[in-house]
């Protein structure tokens, strides 16, 4: 029986390739996601948030931002990289001072310096303004 006339059961050659396709198209959508999350809140512009929400000698993380905006004295907003510069870590608590989880590094709410290593490098600081009541970061 000749394969050109009888019926063709079998999937056509794409059929094969689309789990692979579609495995490949995953892939390349997360790192497309992923490379969006890691640029941070550059490309969506200013951060804004309540000044309420921000803790008067302490602060807050905004994970999804990548930044830390903090109050050390009412009425003084800062806002610094979530980043800690020793190893890349996300910053995991703040109170009176901001704390890296991973290797203990701790900086100042007020200017982001260094005050326990391992880190050598303060967060890095963002601009910041005051629009009525809330907290722009750019």
């Amino acid at each position: 029986m000749n394969n050109a006339s009888a019926p063709h059961s079998d999937p056509p050659p794409c059929a094969e390739c689309t789990r692979r396709s579609v495995l490949l198209g995953v892939g390349a959508a997360a790192a497309v996601v992923a490379a969006g999350c890691a640029s941070g809140s550059a490309d969506s512009g200013p951060m804004r948030v309540a000044l309420a929400e921000i803790p008067v000698g302490g602060g807050r993380i905004f994970s999804q931002q990548g930044l830390v905006v903090t109050q050390p004295t009412p009425g003084d907003i800062r806002a610094f990289s979530a980043v800690c510069p020793h190893q890349g870590c996300a910053v995991g608590k703040v109170g009176d001072t901001i704390e890296c989880p991973c290797h203990g590094s701790k900086f100042s709410i007020a200017d982001g310096s260094v005050l326990r290593g391992p880190a050598r490098e303060p967060l890095a600081a963002r601009a910041v303004t005051i629009e009525a009541t809330e907290v722009v970061v750019s």
